[in-house]
C-alpha cells in the first residue's frame, strides 16, 4: 500500500486548510486510516484515525476541537482539516494506514506515507 499526502504549503495563522492522502496498492476501504504530524525537534503526534467506514474517528485529547478527519473510500482519500491555524502547527503531516485501528493509535501502523509540509506564518 502506498499512501501520498498532499496539499500543503504555506498560510497564514487563522487560515483553513486541508490535507488530503490518497491510497493504492491496495484495498483501501478495508484499512483504517489516520493522520499524524512532526515539528522540528518534536516527537511525533497522532492527530486522530478513523476506522475502515469512516463512521468513527477517535482523536486525542490534546488535538480535540481543530482537527477533523474523513474519508472517500470511492476516492481511496482520507482527509484532515485544520482550522484556526496556529504558528505551532507548522510541522510535515504525514497519513498512515493500518489492519486495525489501535495500531494507528499506538504508533505502530502497517503503512507510512509520504508527508506534506505545513508553514504557518504569524
Amino acid at each position: 500500500v502506498q499512501l501520498q499526502a498532499s496539499g500543503g504549503g504555506l498560510v497564514q495563522a487563522g487560515d483553513s486548510l486541508t490535507l488530503s492522502c490518497q491510497g493504492s496498492g491496495g484495498t483501501f476501504s478495508s484499512l483504517a486510516m489516520g493522520w499524524f504530524r512532526q515539528a522540528p525537534g518534536k516527537e511525533r503526534e497522532l492527530l486522530g484515525a478513523t476506522i475502515k467506514s469512516g463512521h468513527s474517528t477517535y482523536y486525542p485529547d490534546s488535538v480535540k476541537g481543530r482537527f477533523s478527519i474523513s474519508r472517500d473510500n470511492a476516492k481511496d482519500t482520507v482527509y484532515l482539516q485544520i482550522d484556526s491555524l496556529k504558528p505551532e502547527d507548522t510541522a510535515v503531516y504525514v497519513c498512515a494506514a493500518s489492519d486495525r485501528l489501535h495500531s494507528i493509535v499506538i504508533g505502530t501502523p502497517d503503512y507510512w506515507g509520504q508527508g506534506t509540509q505545513v508553514t504557518v506564518s504569524s
